[in-house]
């Protein structure tokens, strides 16, 4: 039975690989930090360490990751961190340098398939060179980074393949959905809930655990794989979290970018005068929402297997479920 270890395993997109793996025949290791989230979150057959990877000799990762295949990738920060200026040093220090350093670990120590669960803000900072993401933007340009790094690490002896994850529905025990934020955006807008007039790529966690399995049996080295399950239009997907909240999908207002853009040239001239700075400049994430970020599927699916699945569905059960735990969600954010 090949083995294989799950980096980030307690988290939202590890946890459902890990089922995934398991349904498969795979037997898995799930490495992550501390706590867990839930008692008894996976089956007993899966080998849980709790430990965080930085910490970690070369000399004792090698032996954690010996005798393993495949490697999943399921770990770090992401573009919501709004970290001290420069931003794309602390995206390096968080993305691009663990990954360079596992997968080269991994390599020596013979796995032979490494999936990097990576992010579309590459995909379309490579289609949109005009957005500035591969140039001005951290979060996106160290995303960029860490692929190539983590392909050059196997070249000739592991094959690396990464995944371009767009918005994710679903959930897990113990862990809240990062989709409170917007029901916190609409409870803070009583009258209309505006939002950009683009759409985003979007999936069900079933998907993204049915791609990183996909890749990792029939993927190519060197290759990245846009995932998309579902055109979601942004007024479309305000108009369901008003509807979680008991209101009616007509208080959506799409607004273009033009009108905001001032505003946000301002908002990111303040983060910058304390200091920070956000992966993404408010003023390109915008404009990039006014865009449609959507992918053809149809290539992707046929390369690595994974199936369609009800998008608008998760969606809906997603945001159910954050509203089921409003209370505790709050209590955590006060804690």
């Amino acid at each position: 039975m090949q083995r294989v270890l799950v980096i980030g395993g307690t988290g939202l997109l590890g946890y459902h690989t890990t089922l995934e793996l398991l349904s498969k025949g795979y037997a898995v290791t799930s490495l992550a930090l501390p706590p867990m989230p839930v008692e008894n979150l996976f089956p007993e057959e899966v080998t849980t360490v709790l430990a965080d990877i930085n910490e970690y000799s070369d000399e004792a990762l090698a032996e954690l990751i010996s005798g393993h295949y495949a490697i999943m990738y399921a770990a770090g920060a992401d573009e919501r961190v709004v970290p001290d200026f420069p931003s794309a040093k602390f995206f390096y220090e968080q993305n691009v340098r663990p990954v360079q350093r596992v997968a080269r670990i991994a390599a020596a120590e013979g796995v032979k398939k490494f999936v990097l669960f990576n992010s579309y803000t590459a995909e379309w900072g490579e289609q949109w060179p005009d957005l500035g993401y591969r140039e001005r933007n951290g979060y996106p340009r160290t995303r960029l980074l860490q692929e190539e790094v983590a392909i050059m690490e196997g070249n000739g002896a592991m094959d690396v393949t990464s995944l371009r994850l767009p918005y994710i529905f679903g959930t897990m025990p113990g862990r809240q959905p990062l989709w409170h934020m917007f029901i916190d955006i609409a409870e803070g807008s009583p009258e209309r809930v505006t939002t950009q007039m683009g759409s985003t790529s979007s999936v069900t966690v079933k998907q993204v655990a049915q791609s990183a399995v996909g890749a990792m049996e029939k993927g190519v080295h060197g290759a990245k794989y846009p995932i998309n399950g579902y055109n979601l239009k942004y007024t479309e997907f305000m108009g369901y979290v008003c509807e979680a909240l008991g209101r009616s999908a007509d208080e959506v207002m799409g607004i273009p970018y033009e009108a905001v853009k001032d505003y946000l040239v301002q908002a990111d001239a303040e983060v910058a005068a304390a200091g920070k700075e956000h992966g993404i400049h408010l003023v390109d994430s915008v404009q990039f929402q006014a865009r449609d970020a959507v992918s053809d599927p149809a290539p992707v699916m046929a390369a690595i297997g994974y199936e369609a699945d009800d998008v608008v569905a998760s969606i809906k059960e997603t945001l159910a479920y954050c509203m089921d735990n409003r209370a505790l969600y709050k209590s955590w954010q006060n804690a």
